[in-house]
C-alpha cells in the first residue's frame, strides 16, 4: 500500500501518529465490546469459572500468531531487525518483570490496555492506576528506576541461549509457525464451543488480535516508504505510556505510541457511549479494595512492564506473534504471577469472609 501521500500530507511523524490512531481505535472498540482482561481469563482457570474470558483471549492470541506467521511466510513482513530479533533481550527481565506484572495486574484489577478501555468507559480507579502506571514505566524506562532495571535484565539473556527465536531454537522453519498458529486457531475454536461465548464478545476477541496483525502489517510497510525507516512494530501500551511522559516533559514530537494511546482511548469511549456502557467508577462504591492496593498494583506493572519490555499485548500478543522466546517466557510469567496473586491475596479474603458481600460489587 502507498503510504508516500499521507506522509507528504502529515509528515513522518504525523503518518505514524494517524496510523497509530487507526489501529488504536480498532482495537479499543473490540477490546471494549469483547471485555478482553488477560486477568480474567487467567482468573477463569484458577477460580473454574466458565471459560468465556479465557475464550475470547485464546481467540485474540491464535489470531495474531497465525496472522502474523501467515505475513512473515508471505514476505509481507520482516521482523528481523525488530527489537524481537536485532539485539539481545533480557530472560530474566522477562521473567521477573512478567512475574511482578502479573501480581500488579491481579491487585490493579486489570493489565495495562484493560486499564485504558476501563479509563475510557468512565472508571476513575483505572484512570489512577494508568497514571501511576506511566509515571513507574517512566522513572524505569528513563529516570532514576533505570540502575535497578538494568540490574536486573543483565542477569540473564537470549544471548546466553543462542538468540530469541523460538523456531531457529527448534530447528524448524517459518511454516512451522503457520501450523503452530493454526493449532493455537483449532484449540481456541475448542474453547469457544466448550464456553459458548456471546458471538460479539468472541468476534471482539478474533478482532483484537486482528488489531496486532494489522500494526504489524502497518508499521512495516511505511517503515518501507519512509525516509528514515523505523523498526517495524505492533501495539503496545506500557511504553508509549512512558514515551508519553517524556514528551510531556520536554520538547517532542508525537508518534506511533501517542496515536496507539489516543486511538485506543477514543475507540473504547465511543463504544462504550454508543452501546450505554458509560457509567462512572470510583473508589467509594461497595466492594472496592484500598487505594494503596491499586497504587501497589500500578508501581509492579509500570516496574514490571519496562523490564518486561511489554504488557500483555505489547509482549505477549506483539511479540508472541512473532515467536520471540523472552516475550513468550515474560507472557508465561504474567500468567504465572496473576495466579499466584489471586491465590494467595484474593482467595484467602474471599475464603476467610464471614459476611455476605455487598450486592453491587465492581469488577474491576
Amino acid at each position: 500500500m502507498d503510504f508516500v501521500p499521507l506522509i507528504d500530507r502529515f509528515g513522518e511523524n504525523g503518518a505514524l501518529l494517524a496510523g497509530g490512531a487507526v489501529v488504536g481505535a480498532a482495537f479499543g472498540i473490540l477490546a471494549q465490546r469483547s471485555r478482553f482482561c488477560t486477568r480474567s481469563a487467567v482468573l477463569d482457570l484458577t477460580r473454574g469459572r466458565d471459560l468465556q474470558a479465557l475464550a475470547v483471549w485464546a481467540a485474540g492470541f491464535a489470531v495474531a500468531v497465525l496472522g502474523v506467521q501467515l505475513l512473515l511466510l508471505e514476505g509481507r513482513l520482516n521482523v528481523t531487525e525488530t527489537r524481537f530479533f536485532s539485539t539481545a533481550q533480557s530472560l530474566s527481565g522477562a521473567l521477573i518483570g512478567g512475574g511482578l506484572f502479573g501480581i500488579g495486574m491481579v491487585l490493579a484489577r486489570g493489565c495495562v490496555s484493560r486499564l485504558l478501555v476501563l479509563t475510557a468507559s468512565g472508571n476513575l480507579r483505572a484512570l489512577y492506576s494508568t497514571l501511576v502506571i506511566g509515571l513507574v514505566g517512566l522513572a524505569t524506562y528513563s529516570g532514576f528506576l533505570v540502575p535497578a532495571r538494568d540490574a536486573v535484565s543483565g542477569l540473564w539473556s537470549t544471548a546466553d541461549v543462542g538468540g530469541n527465536d523460538l523456531l531457529a531454537h527448534a530447528g524448524l522453519g517459518r511454516w512451522a509457525g503457520v501450523a503452530l498458529g493454526a493449532v493455537l486457531a483449532a484449540a481456541a475454536v475448542g474453547l469457544a464451543v466448550r464456553a459458548r461465548p456471546s458471538l460479539w464478545r468472541l468476534v471482539g476477541g478474533i478482532g483484537v488480535g486482528l488489531a496486532v496483525v494489522a500494526g504489524w502489517w502497518f508499521t512495516y510497510a511505511i517503515s518501507q516508504q519512509l525516509f528514515e525507516p523505523i523498526q517495524a512494530e505492533s501495539l503496545s501500551y506500557i511504553r508509549p505510556l512512558a514515551t508519553t511522559g517524556e514528551i510531556l516533559g520536554a520538547a517532542g514530537a508525537a508518534g506511533l505510541d501517542q496515536g496507539v494511546l489516543i486511538g485506543t482511548l477514543l475507540g473504547a469511549l465511543f463504544a462504550a457511549l454508543a452501546f450505554r456502557d458509560f457509567r462512572i467508577a470510583t473508589f467509594s462504591e461497595p466492594g472496592t479494595p484500598s487505594i494503596l492496593r491499586y497504587t501497589a498494583g500500578a508501581v509492579l506493572m509500570g516496574f514490571g512492564g519496562i523490564l518486561a519490555v511489554g504488557c500483555t499485548i505489547g509482549a505477549g500478543f506483539t511479540g508472541g506473534s512473532v515467536l520471540a522466546l523472552s516475550s513468550i517466557a515474560g507472557l508465561a510469567a504474567m500468567i504465572a504471577g496473576a495466579a499466584v496473586a489471586d491465590r494467595f491475596v484474593d482467595r484467602p479474603a474471599r475464603q476467610g469472609s464471614e459476611v455476605p458481600q455487598p450486592a453491587v460489587v465492581p469488577a474491576e
